[in-house]
């Protein structure tokens, strides 16, 4: 499984999205459930699947899956391209 799918997995989880729900484009607040709790719920998420520590700019900067993604690239895990 590719770190993208992992993310993918991860933003289902968090959001309680269904399993095929599509995330790439996702943006934060675009859907009800991504509010600032789901936020948190999220970057622990993200923490605990890809052992990486994201600080607080990280954090307020993640305002969509494709910055998720360039966050882990960030963190050294994967590419970037979504």
């Amino acid at each position: 499984m590719s770190h993208l799918d992992r993310l993918r997995a991860v933003f289902r989880m968090a959001l309680n999205l269904p399993a095929d729900a599509g995330v790439d484009g996702l943006e934060y607040r675009a859907i009800p459930q991504w509010d600032s709790l789901a936020h948190m719920a999220l970057i622990a998420a993200m923490e605990d699947e890809f052992s990486v520590l994201i600080d607080t700019d990280e954090m307020i900067d993640m305002s969509s899956f494709a910055k998720a993604a360039g966050l882990l690239e960030k963190h050294g895990i994967g590419a970037a391209a979504v």
